[in-house]
Formats: structure tokens, C-alpha cells, sequence
């Protein structure tokens, strides 16, 4: 299988079904993002899946992520010379040969066996960045020796100058050379999904988490007994205390996480020399001082639907933001399916875009196999899409390609 769709020939361009074919058995129907996660949910117990899933109380912010695209119409040209086309990006001084990423997620290993592994691994053979979450199960360490290619690190920190000193450092000896900082998580939000589903962190051992486990057994043997006897007991590696992911007792360490503002972001900017990107923006004030204070990128995120609900969609403040941001880098996530969804980001002016849930379900599915598989799905839609938009190169990705498909013009198209 070709790692990207730049070595296909024309007629597998027009026919990706005859490349699907070609998949493993339990890829050859996975024919979008969407597809991995009725599958996904068959094999994560319904804890976990909820917590994966989910979003924050009534998931307003989660449904608005994905309706938010729809009120996009793409305007294609015609009889445009598109055969020289090609979605290579420049990012941070690297090409990449999709415009697009793998956003950080924690408990990905909860999910699939050796997840981040998989999603880093996966990751660098497809020449894209994923970022690895503060709150994974792998030591950051371990991912970065696994994946050469891959160097993003997010960060879960609190307001204290000692925890963002020793993890900076840490993350510098490891060899990491893009720092995120997630700044969207002052409090811990109202996932009412999660008391519903029966999810903690920590797991909580009980005879209710034993029978949903038990309820999916391929998951019980190929994830969790697989994870037990090559590894031990998983533990969360790289925010705060080691914390093991299975114990009556023990509390994940939170602490501070409301005392962090921006003099901890000079701090970072002086300790850190790589580059330093904050996530969680969604006011343009917020970006220039992103902006002020010498950071390199921000991402445009509402953390999936996650935290606020009823925040404002990454998409529909994209625009202003960039017009803010100057010559900084913009970003952005939240709610990406399609290739149409990320030419549309591109369009209003982000210069990347990462993915999430998808990417994590793939890895459940099918592991490494199952996310490379995803990523050339995306690859190849948006090269597909490109075709027919008219564009060689994502640098003609531009607004001129969109109108306002509700007819008042909001984003100010035309």
C-alpha cells in the first residue's frame, strides 16, 4: 500500500474502492473517518467508549463542531490544469505531506493496545505530526525513542513556576522540539457522560466495571490482559505523580490548574527553545497576547466539545482570529471528518488542522494498521477534493472557495 496518493496512479485516484479492496478484512469497509466508530464502540467497553465519546453536558459545543461545517458552501473552478496537484505543507520549517494532524487524546491506550504508540508510529510513517497527551499512558519518553519523526508534546500544567520548569525540562531531554500548552482546562468540566457510563480516573475497581469489561471480550483480552502481561499496570506518565490506572485509592494530581495565566506562559517562552504553541484559543484578544508574549502558534479548539458547553465552534471564530494573529501560526481542531472540513479551515485562513476521535478509533480497530489507514482516507479526500475545487497546491485553498451556504453572508465571503 502506497504511504501517500501522490504515488498512485491517476486511475487508483479516481477508484479508491480498488485500493480499499486491497486492505486488511477489517479495513476494507472503512471507507471515511465516521467509519471507525460504530465498530470502535463494539469493541471499547461502554465506560471507556462514553469517556472517549463524549462531550460536556447537553454536548451543545460537540454537535455544534460538526453542524458548524455545513454552513459552508465550496465554490469550484473549472477546466483548471490539476494533475501537478500536491498537499504538501510547510509547518515550523518541516514539510508535511498533508495538511493535517493527529490532535492529543489521553486514555488512548486505554482504548487500543499501545495507542499512542500506535497514533506516533502511524504518525511518522505517513510524514504527519501527532501530538502526544499529557494525559497518555506511555512515557513520553518511550514514544519519542518509538517515533523518531514525531516531536510534538501537549501539556497539562498547573500555575506553579517548579511543575512547569521540571516537565519543560523533561520534555527538552527527551528530545521534543514543539511544546503545546492546553490552556482551555482551568477546572475540571461536567462530563455527566462519565458518572452515567461509570467512568473514573483512576478506574475504580467494581462488579460493574468487571461485567462491562467482561461485555467485550476482545477488547478484555486484545487491550487490557495484552496491556497486563507484556507491560503491568498502565499508569498515567507525563502530569504530575505517576497515578496507575486501576486503584480504589489513588487521585490523579489536578492541583492549580486555575492559578495559571499568562506570566507562566513568559516563563515557558524563556525556559522552552523550541517552538511553543497554546491550545484552547477562541477570542482573538487572547491571540494577540499569545502573539505579545513570543508564542510561535496557538490551535484554534474548544478541547472537542470537552470542557465549555456551549463554546463557541473553532470554525466559526477562525476568521477573526486570524486576522488578529498577524504572522503568527494558526491552527485549528475540533470536529474535522472530511476533507471538505479541512480545505475549509484552510480556506478561512488556518495553516494546519489536527483530527481526533477518529484517529483513536481507527487505532481500536486496527491499531497502527487501522490509523494509517485513516490518514490515507483523509489524505486522499482532500486530494480528491482539491482536484475538484480547482487547486494545485494548498496555498490556493483560499475564501474565494467558500460562500455562505445559509445565505446571509456571516463569515463576510462575499
Amino acid at each position: 500500500m502506497s504511504n501517500t496518493a501522490t504515488t498512485l496512479s491517476s486511475a487508483d485516484r479516481a477508484a479508491p474502492h480498488l485500493i480499499s479492496a486491497a486492505a486488511p478484512p477489517a479495513l476494507r469497509l472503512m471507507l471515511a473517518l465516521e467509519d471507525f466508530e460504530t465498530p470502535a464502540r463494539r469493541y471499547i467497553p461502554r465506560p471507556i467508549y462514553g469517556y472517549v465519546s463524549g462531550g460536556v453536558e447537553r454536548n451543545v459545543t460537540l454537535n455544534w463542531n460538526r453542524s458548524v461545517f455545513d454552513d459552508l458552501a465550496l465554490v469550484p473552478r473549472m477546466l483548471v490544469n490539476v494533475s501537478q496537484r500536491s498537499q504538501k505543507t510547510q509547518l515550523f520549517g518541516r514539510t508535511y505531506d498533508s495538511p493535517f494532524g493527529i490532535s492529543p487524546m489521553g486514555g488512548t491506550s486505554l482504548a487500543a493496545f499501545q495507542g499512542d504508540l500506535a497514533l506516533a508510529t502511524a504518525a511518522a510513517s505517513r510524514n504527519i505530526p501527532m501530538i502526544l497527551s499529557g494525559a497518555s499512558l506511555t512515557p513520553l519518553e518511550k514514544v519519542r525513542a518509538a517515533a523518531p519523526g514525531h516531536s510534538w508534546f501537549q501539556a497539562y500544567l498547573p500555575g506553579e513556576e517548579q511543575a512547569i520548569t521540571e516537565l519543560v525540562a523533561r520534555v527538552a531531554r527527551a528530545g521534543y522540539d514543539t511544546l503545546v500548552l492546553t490552556v482551555d482546562i482551568p477546572v475540571g468540566s461536567n462530563r455527566e457522560n462519565n458518572v452515567r457510563n461509570g467512568y473514573n480516573a483512576p478506574l475504580r475497581p467494581s462488579l460493574r466495571l468487571a461485567l462491562q469489561c467482561l461485555a467485550r471480550p476482545r477488547w478484555l483480552i486484545g487491550t487490557a490482559l495484552r496491556t497486563w502481561f507484556t507491560q503491568g499496570m498502565p499508569h498515567f506518565e507525563n502530569m504530575g505523580k505517576r497515578t496507575p490506572l486501576v486503584s480504589r485509592t489513588a487521585v490523579r494530581e489536578r492541583a492549580n490548574r486555575d492559578h495559571l495565566n499568562w506570566e507562566h506562559v513568559a516563563l515557558m517562552r524563556r525556559l522552552w527553545k523550541g517552538k511553543l504553541v497554546i491550545k484552547g484559543i477562541l477570542d482573538k484578544r487572547d491571540a494577540v497576547i499569545a502573539r505579545e508574549h513570543g508564542c510561535d502558534g496557538i490551535i484554534v479548539s474548544n478541547h472537542g466539545g470537552r470542557q465549555l458547553d456551549s463554546a463557541a465552534s473553532p470554525l466559526r471564530v477562525l476568521p477573526g482570529i486570524v486576522a488578529a494573529a498577524g504572522d503568527m501560526t494558526v491552527m485549528m481542531d475540533s470536529g474535522v471528518r472530511r476533507g471538505t472540513d479541512v480545505l475549509k479551515a484552510l480556506a478561512l485562513g488556518a495553516k494546519f488542522v489536527f483530527v481526533g476521535r477518529p484517529m483513536l478509533y481507527a487505532a481500536a480497530v486496527a491499531g497502527e494498521t487501522g490509523v494509517r489507514h485513516a490518514i490515507r482516507l483523509l489524505h486522499d479526500e482532500i486530494d480528491r477534493d482539491m482536484a475538484m475545487l480547482g487547486a494545485n497546491a494548498i496555498t490556493e485553498v483560499n475564501r474565494d472557495m467558500l460562500m455562505d451556504a445559509r445565505g446571509p453572508d456571516a463569515y463576510g465571503l462575499r
